[in-house]
């Protein structure tokens, strides 16, 4: 049978392809030119929906479906007991403890030393926590998983979505709403790692078994909570012993179970093995009884030997004469368990050695050795304690490997053909992803052995024929690993073909888990092999990855902050702006730009539209100040009149100068009245100035003493007096003579100048007065101040 799988060569190779949602995209699995990775198209997105809870039922699983996991380990190793399922013996207290803690929420790390029972404890506690949480127990297998491939069948075994791997940024959110009691024995991912795989679904309670090597010291501030395992009291390691032997033991047999106690601390494994080693030695008694029954026939009794009543007791006698296996002999069991085996269980260890102690399952053991009945031999490797279940199939205990790896580390004739064989089946149509999935460590080992051997042919081919399958199963860990593995083969034997297909292959495994410095080089790498070679169709497939890669490293572009606004009237900002200016004459021009400059939010551009506007608002000012000062309009120092110090802009601050907006604006307002095409519409002059003089009162502060004015200069403005009427300008030759206003008699005040003015109660004069204002400033009657600075009197009312 093991020469037909070789009849399987390169050209039957089939090679699985189909799609997978990895997260945000859609991976193509191909064959030739490698995997395509594409974003996922709205007709491709999966919808996740969570199993429906099932009751739990006793004496079966309970959970959300049927990607619950592997099934629960079988043999007296994993129940702790013998043939015929007995109970675990001695942990009755330790599974009711473990039952309330997992009640309560908590997560549970069992640790101990390897073959202390860890499994059997874990499957005990599982069987009895089926209601403890809504959502039922979930089992899994942590053997030679890393924390995403955990993550990955935990998504599986809870949710209904064939062929999606969500990523880091979904699983959160899938997993938040999982309330289910997650059983993964032999995990290896430790420290942050395995910190992460817990905070993925916080509303599960967690039991774990570290995997050897593993189960380093919890962080501060974790979720689990280490629980010793340790070995079983001597009354049970005896009843176990007995168990399994099958039949009582005598005194010598006790006395020596007792010495194997006090070596091994109690641990089962220990029992288990050398139960095998009682029933060996039960073996050799029986062939000395059926060695002693023969001759009797042939030869007779001799006189005087009387048969005993009970065989039992000849048994016992013959017993007593096969000596019991030593201390050294328990310890390192494995080596004389091989000698009682039978030729399909010792040829399947042998395999099982050869394969990195990983043993394929039933079907598989005819192509690949002379073995009728895989079934028995599996179950034979496990009652002697060399083999136990986990994950689907079958591997070797702990410390077989090692004490049987120097005896059969050269024998390469049990690996022959192995790796033809799984190329085969990996592509057959019959098989399922499943299948695959479980069968990754066993491919794996077979890859490795065949390396060794030095067959690389069949190392790329196996290779190139699982990594897609595996893709496709979804066992992402161990795809990583058999494209490693084939791309190192590729390096050594110096096929640039193959190398490019593995590097394209790592490319977009590191694309998909978001590694984009990794997956740059693999693909980088990738796309310079297949252009020395001139592969154009699988070069395009790799620049595809590339530009895609590219686009998604490409920095989003940064949007300036936009530039703050200060919304503020310009005019009244440019009549401070002037103020500024003429209180310090020293700067001019240069101070006036370098004080715009230093504002906040003021660009260039603005400062020098503002400097421009200064000007012009000072030519227009200028412009109008000399045609009023000619005119008729000018009011001549009339007390609240439209002369240069008329009214300001209406909410513009008034000190020191007004500047020449105040100026063009007030003269433009009484040019505007003193028009003679509107002398005939206006009431009178008077009427027109003191309305004025109002307006311009109550929308600026009064001006403070000793403050140089940009209208000094002319007298009509502050040299009128109180009770002195104003005197018409001087008339220019050539020009008409301005029309005179007649005098304006003040009002009395109503208060004496010993006593200081009363604040207005107008909302209009709600402007602040200067500290050092003239105690002559009166207020109109209608509750405005005058206009006609410090020393001028309060304006008569309109009213």
């Amino acid at each position: 049978m093991a020469q037909s799988a070789g009849e399987f060569g390169q050209e039957s190779l089939r090679v699985r392809s189909g799609e997978v949602v990895s997260g945000r995209y859609l991976v193509t699995v191909a064959g030739a030119d490698g995997s395509d990775v594409q974003p996922c198209p709205p007709e491709h997105w999966p919808e996740p929906q969570l199993w429906a809870a099932q009751a739990a039922r006793p004496g079966t699983r309970a959970g959300l479906g049927p990607g619950l996991g592997p099934s629960p380990a079988v043999g007296p190793l994993a129940l702790g007991a013998g043939p015929g399922d007995l109970p675990l013996l001695d942990r009755e207290a330790e599974v009711a403890q473990l039952l309330g803690m997992l009640a309560e929420g908590r997560s549970i790390r069992l640790v101990g030393e390897p073959g202390s029972g860890r499994s059997a404890l874990l499957s005990a506690v599982a069987e009895g926590a089926g209601e403890l949480a809504p959502h039922g127990v979930v089992r899994l297998s942590g053997h030679r998983r890393e924390a995403d491939d955990l993550l990955q069948d935990l998504f599986a075994a809870t949710h209904r979505a064939p062929g999606f791997r969500p990523d880091h940024a979904q699983l959160p959110d899938l997993l938040a709403t999982v309330g289910a009691i997650v059983v993964i024995d032999e995990v290896l991912p430790d420290g942050a790692e395995l910190e992460r795989l817990l905070a993925a679904a916080p509303e599960c309670a967690f039991l774990l078994t570290v995997a050897p090597g593993s189960g380093g010291v919890l962080p501060a501030g974790s979720r689990l909570e280490d629980h010793l395992v340790g070995g079983l009291s001597r009354p049970a390691c005896l009843a176990l012993t007995a168990r399994l032997a099958g039949r009582p033991l005598d005194e010598a047999e006790r006395a020596w179970a007792v010495d194997l106690w006090f070596e091994s601390e109690g641990l089962p494994l220990r029992f288990v093995q050398a139960a095998a080693l009682l029933r060996r030695r039960d073996t050799a008694v029986d062939a000395l009884l059926a060695a002693e029954e023969d001759h009797h026939e042939v030869f007779g009794r001799p006189e005087g030997d009387e048969q005993p009543s009970d065989p039992a007791i000849r048994e016992a006698e013959l017993r007593g004469s096969v000596p019991l296996p030593s201390v050294a002999q328990t310890a390192a069991p494995a080596v004389h368990l091989v000698e009682g085996l039978g030729e399909g269980a010792r040829a399947v260890l042998r395999l099982a050695v050869a394969l990195g102690g990983e043993c394929p399952t039933a079907p598989h053991l005819p192509a690949l050795i002379d073995v009728d009945h895989g079934e028995s031999a599996l179950r034979e490797l496990v009652d002697c304690g060399l083999a136990e279940s986990i994950g689907g199939h079958h591997r070797l205990t702990a410390g077989v490997l090692e004490a049987l790896a120097p005896q059969w580390e050269h024998d390469a004739s049990s690996t022959l053909g192995a790796a033809q064989h799984f190329s085969w089946w990996v592509g057959h149509g019959s098989v399922t992803t499943g299948q695959i999935a479980a069968e990754a460590e066993v491919v794996l080992g077979a890859l490795q052995a065949d390396r060794d051997a030095g067959r690389t042919d069949a190392v790329l081919s196996l290779a190139r024929s699982a990594a897609p399958a595996l893709a496709l199963a979804l066992r992402w860990g161990a795809w990583r690993e058999v494209l490693e593995l084939g791309l190192a083969v590729a390096r050594e034997t110096g096929d640039g073909r193959e190398e490019a297909w593995f590097q394209h292959e790592l490319g977009v495994y590191w694309f998909c888990l978001d590694a984009r410095e990794r997956a740059r080089a693999a693909v980088e790498a990738a796309g310079a092999l297949r252009t020395a070679l001139g592969e154009v169709r699988a070069l395009a497939v790799t620049r595809r990855l590339l530009t895609l890669l590219q686009e998604v490293e490409r920095p989003r572009a940064v949007t300036e902050a936009p530039t703050q606004v200060i919304r503020r009237p310009v005019i009244r900002a440019l009549a401070e702006r002037s103020w500024r200016t003429a209180a310090h004459p020293g700067r001019g021009v240069k101070g006036a730009i370098g004080h715009l400059g230093t504002v906040r939010g003021w660009s260039r551009r603005s400062v020098l539209l503002a400097v421009c506007g200064l000007f012009a608002l000072g030519a227009v000012g200028t412009a109008v100040g000399i045609g009023v000062s000619g005119g008729a309009g000018d009011s001549g120092g009339q007390p609240g009149g439209t002369g240069t110090s008329g009214a300001v802009l209406p909410g513009a601050p008034t000190t020191g100068a007004t500047g020449s907006a105040s100026a063009s604006a007030s003269a433009t307002a009484s040019g505007s009245a003193s028009d003679p095409a509107s002398d005939q519409a206006s009431a009178s002059p008077s009427a027109s100035d003191t309305a004025t003089g109002t307006a311009s009162a109550s929308a600026s502060p009064t001006r403070p003493r000793g403050t140089a004015s940009a209208t000094t200069a002319r007298p009509s403005a502050t040299g009128t007096t109180p009770g002195t009427p104003s005197q018409p300008a001087p008339t220019t030759p050539g020009q008409p003579a301005p029309t005179t206003t007649p005098p304006v008699v003040p009002p009395t005040p109503t208060w004496r100048p010993s006593q200081p003015p009363s604040p207005s109660p107008s909302p209009s004069s709600a402007s602040p007065t200067s500290p050092t204002s003239s105690p002559t400033d009166t207020t109109s009657p209608s509750g405005s101040a005058s206009a006609s600075g410090p020393s001028g009197p309060a304006a008569p009312s309109s009213h």
